[in-house]
């Protein structure tokens, strides 16, 4: 494992952040200032994450697509666009973001970036959702995972605790801060 670590800035996109989408983070504008601290302390090993629809809709995913329809666009559509504060983010390493279709971000692709068994610092959106996915499937594999509570939004603010909650109990693999 590296002792330094990489910052995740997990999907912070328009669709996330519009008050008007049926996903909007209520609270995403409060962690931008806690992203940009974190990411001029993590500088060129900040990683921004896109979750983008993808093609798959076998299993789960087609009723996933019925439920949620109006994220049923092409992955070029500007809701999937990062926010005007996350372009100085993912400037970082190019402007270069690692786009993923599924909730979690964990897996080969980050991999080839950080290297076997990284030391993570995530924050984002939803913490709910692909924050906490992210989480889980990186301590299963043996990353050790921080997240930064006041760098995340959840999908409400009881969303939002009860999943720093449940990350918080799977401590020494990941520390909720």
């Amino acid at each position: 494992m590296s002792s330094r670590p990489w910052l995740l800035v997990i999907d912070p996109q328009r669709i996330f952040a519009d008050p008007a989408s049926q996903w909007c983070a209520p609270d995403f504008a409060s962690i931008v200032g806690p992203v940009d601290a974190l990411v001029a302390e993590h500088g060129e090993r900040t990683i921004v994450t896109r979750w983008l629809p993808g093609d798959n809709r076998r299993g789960s995913w087609a009723a996933y697509f019925e439920k949620w329809s109006f994220a049923d666009r092409p992955n070029e559509d500007a809701v999937f666009d990062l926010v005007d504060p996350a372009l100085p983010w993912a400037a970082e390493r190019g402007g270069v973001t690692l786009d993923v279709s599924t909730f979690g971000k964990f897996g080969d692709s980050l991999l080839a970036i950080t290297g076997p068994e990284p030391h993570l610092v995530l924050s984002g959106v939803a913490t709910d959702c692909c924050v906490i996915s992210t989480a889980l499937a990186a301590a299963d594999a043996g990353a050790t995972v921080e997240v930064v509570g006041a760098a995340c939004a959840g999908s409400s603010a009881e969303n939002q605790a009860a999943a720093l909650q449940v990350m918080g109990l799977y401590s020494p693999q990941i520390t909720v801060r």
